[in-house]
């Protein structure tokens, strides 16, 4: 076989060399002086420099191997060898509001208009561990997601849907491990094969901490839910994911497209360390972690993003954790387009930024998806505002013939050149993070909440002084803007008949099984080495409600306050 020669070796060299020091010398010294350009550094959103151009100079310093093929390690390409040309990503949009029913409902209209996957969203009682009933709920029952209380609830929440035949993915965190164990009860209630049923539940914590603010209890017993609920997924419900480890509420919270990277590396290797160490090899529980990240506005920062994540990711399962299974180094990811990006001066602009955030995400390699509605800085989408979202993932997806090749911009000089830079600095941060003793630690002493923090500031600024544009905002503003926008109502009745759902529950089970098995709880709570799974489902087959599991490890535990970054 005639062996090929490197185009950039030798001569070939120096002769790009010249020719670009030529051209810089010459045509692009004296178009300068006659145009300059708009500012003296460019940049991507992270930071990271940008030249003027780039050309297989750049793209050399990536070696072939790092590149590779799609399906093939390190997977930079694409997690498999097809990818669009044999299945498109899913269709995976949010719902949740009011009680079961009315969630439901709208998944079944999602469902009718294209989508090909389930997404839920929780109320916040159900989020921090509240029953509907309790104090602390009042006013917010069904307000922001679906309020569950109870494995009825959940039976209503998928009435009408075989679990074995669409995924649905439950975005949940704190009481993650509860809301997984009443899926996993309505399952077998429901006669499925466990190894059948498809889908994901977020439940990462560590994450909580550091962007989103949602916890309950401190941050190691919340850690041992994690390590427990995917110990358990692993051994009895094998296509289900256990986690989602989240990038995206980081970005949200203002980190930059690097950290969000780097740290959800960092979380992913101190799961994986948690697990490991209580007996689990990582090729049994890692082909089941997935990952979503946000798909922000720098378009080829984002694309270079994803690569790079997978590479990385790769590289640490194989080499940091000696993983030898393909599929236990093969990052998936779900996206979503970015809610901060949204405005609402000239909402309807939304839709452009959130089609090109979603081609993005296309172009990166992603497996689901997720597209914000236009109307989503006013309040949970409506309907129409769901079904263009669903349009336009379907626009992209069957109008642009972008699917017909796989990773169609690998190969190109910047975009190499960009993936290279950002695996380079993410492990980088992956070194300053085991310096401060991994992700828990730098959860505990506030490491990651200080650079958060210090991001987000630096992109107000930025904004403030128009150096990030935000159209509408600060820039081609309309001063008298009129907004004829329709806003998903909320039904002031949600709370009564979900309250009366709750008492029905009750009525119809054993109080004095429920105390029984309440002490095991309790027991198992305080014995590390026990999975806290197989009694937490005891529990909810019982009609234990999520609000009196979480009070009684509130007694065990007791709970979390932060100390604040400033």
């Amino acid at each position: 076989m005639k062996q090929r020669s490197d185009p950039l070796k030798g001569m070939a060299i120096e002769q790009l060399e010249t020719q670009v020091a030529d051209w810089e010398e010459n045509e692009l010294e004296e178009f300068l002086s006659l145009h300059p350009e708009s500012k003296e550094e460019f940049e991507t959103f992270s930071g990271l420099p940008l030249k003027r151009v780039y050309t297989a100079l750049e793209a050399s310093e990536t070696p072939l191997e790092d590149i590779g093929l799609p399906g093939q390690y390190p997977f930079t390409r694409g997690p498999y060898p097809t990818m669009y040309r044999a299945r498109p990503w899913t269709i995976r949009q949010v719902a949740g509001y009011g009680n079961p029913a009315d969630t439901n409902a709208r998944y079944k209209y999602l469902i009718e208009a294209g989508q090909t996957g389930i997404s839920t969203d929780f109320d916040m009682p159900t989020l921090m561990g509240y029953d509907s009933d309790h104090p602390m709920a009042l006013g917010e029952v069904g307000r922001e997601g679906v309020a569950i209380d109870t494995i009825d609830d959940m039976e209503a929440l998928f009435d009408g849907i075989d679990m074995t035949k669409i995924s649905a993915s439950l975005t949940i965190n704190p009481t993650a491990w509860i809301i997984y164990a009443m899926y996993v009860a309505l399952a077998e209630r429901r006669g499925y094969d466990l190894d059948r049923i498809a889908g994901t539940i977020q439940a990462d914590i560590l994450k909580e901490y550091i962007a989103q603010k949602e916890w309950i209890f401190p941050v190691r017993p919340a850690v041992r839910l994690v390590r427990d609920t995917i110990i358990y997924s692993a051994e009895h419900t094998k296509r289900f994911n256990p986690i989602s480890i989240s990038g995206y509420h980081i970005s949200e919270a203002g980190a930059t497209s690097l950290q969000e990277a780097a740290f959800t590396m960092a979380i992913t290797i101190a799961y994986a360390e948690e697990v490991t160490k209580a007996g689990l090899e990582i090729d049994v529980f890692a082909p089941r972690l997935s990952f979503f990240y946000i798909c922000q506005a720098d378009f080829f920062e984002e694309i270079a993003k994803f690569r790079a994540l997978r590479r990385v990711y790769a590289k640490l399962m194989k080499e940091r954790f000696g993983a030898a299974k393909p599929e236990s180094m093969r990052l998936r990811f779900h996206t979503q387009t970015a809610a901060m990006t949204l405005t609402r001066p000239q909402y309807k602009v939304n839709l452009m930024r959130t089609a090109l955030q979603a081609l993005a995400g296309v172009l990166g390699g992603c497996q689901s998806m997720h597209t914000n509605g236009l109307d989503e800085a006013f309040t949970i989408p409506t309907a129409e505002a769901m079904k263009l979202a669903i349009r336009t993932q379907q626009v992209i997806a069957e109008e642009t013939n972008v699917t017909s090749v796989v990773d169609p911009l690998g190969g190109s000089y910047f975009v190499e050149s960009l993936t290279t830079q950002m695996e380079t600095e993410i492990f980088k941060l992956l070194d300053e993070i085991d310096a401060v003793g991994g992700a828990i630690a730098a959860v505990e002493n506030g490491w990651f909440q200080r650079q958060i923090a210090d991001s987000a500031y630096d992109y107000a600024l930025k904004k403030a002084r128009g150096e990030r544009t935000q159209i509408g905002v600060n820039k081609y503003v309309e001063e008298e803007e009129k907004l004829d926008v329709d806003t998903h109502p909320y039904d002031e009745e949600t709370e009564r008949r979900q309250l009366e759902r709750l008492r029905r529950a009750r009525d119809a089970r054993d109080d004095a099984e429920i105390r029984r098995l309440m002490g095991e709880l309790e027991a198992v709570a305080r014995d590390e080495s026990r999975n806290i799974l197989p009694i937490t489902l005891e529990l909810v087959k019982a009609r234990a409600t999520l609000g009196e599991i979480c009070e009684t490890l509130r007694g065990v535990w007791g709970t979390y306050r932060e100390t604040p970054v400033i």
